[in-house]
């Protein structure tokens, strides 16, 4: 009876074993397709980060014309005589 017991006992937990290792692979393979996509999505640039990007620049070029600072590749409106 006792050999009864372990035995099924073996074959219960056996699928505990087999459970447990499928999502340890499953997460093993998850990881490399993680650190591509982290490494793509620091290496380009979207199109609302590209937006922000030149305003911000655009708004530190008009202040820079605006204290009389423009430097060379600056295009400062020139105030048009009344």
């Amino acid at each position: 009876m006792e050999k009864l017991i372990i035995a099924a006992a073996a074959l219960l937990l056996g699928g505990c074993v087999v459970a447990s290792a499928v999502d340890t692979a499953v997460d093993v393979a998850k990881v490399p397709v993680a650190v591509v996509s982290a490494g793509v999505d620091a290496a380009t640039t979207s199109q609302s980060e590209a937006d922000e990007k030149r305003g911000r620049e655009l708004r530190r070029m008009e202040e820079r014309c605006r204290k009389g600072k423009p430097r060379p590749g600056d295009t400062c409106a020139v105030p048009q005589p009344r």
